[in-house]
């Protein structure tokens, strides 16, 4: 029982450390984002970051240059773009992603989700889409070159709770018994 509890106690004492470190990781970082004075969903995304203590300074003056300058391909654009600790993000990135990112700090230009998927961060509403986060290698990556970094997909969720929520029954090997 004691080593049960003491390794409990361990367990406990790292997570919270790692909590701590992607907080302190969030905490030190600055998001300036480059964004339309009138799009609402870019005013959400930004809430969506401060929620997840990043500190952010938006600029209302378009993406294009920015997305442009950054490195970052036309098939990869959204309504946004974000610089964070020398990486570039581009659209509706969820926070959760770009802290892993910032924690990896692997060799690359930075996180894009392209267009603007619903049910993405700040595209919140009825609908939501299946979609992935990619991982920009190179300057100027298209689309179809890039890494899947993570994948969101609401509908493998649904059916993941619909087939816990009613298993099928287990099939006997025998149909007959002999006495």
């Amino acid at each position: 029982m004691k080593i049960r509890v003491s390794t409990l106690v361990a367990g406990s004492i790292i997570a919270v450390s790692l909590l701590s470190i992607a907080s302190q990781a969030a905490a030190t970082a600055t998001v300036d984002v480059y964004k339309s004075p009138t799009c609402g969903c870019c005013d959400k995304w930004v809430d969506h970051m401060r929620e997840h203590g990043f500190t952010v300074k938006t600029h209302d003056v378009g993406n294009k240059e920015i997305r442009k300058k950054s490195g970052i391909s036309e098939s990869l654009g959204s309504c946004h773009t974000a610089l964070v600790n020398g990486y570039a993000i581009e659209g509706h990135v969820p926070a959760p992603d770009i802290l892993r990112l910032l924690k990896e700090k692997p060799k690359a230009v930075g996180l894009a989700v392209p267009d603007m998927p619903h049910g993405t961060p700040g595209m919140e509403g009825a609908r939501s889409d299946p979609y992935n986060v990619l991982l920009i290698k190179e300057r100027d990556e298209v689309r179809k070159d890039t890494t899947i970094y993570n994948r969101y997909d609401p509908y493998a969720k649904k059916a993941e709770r619909s087939q816990s929520a009613n298993p099928e029954p287990e099939k006997s090997g025998s149909v007959m018994r002999l006495k």
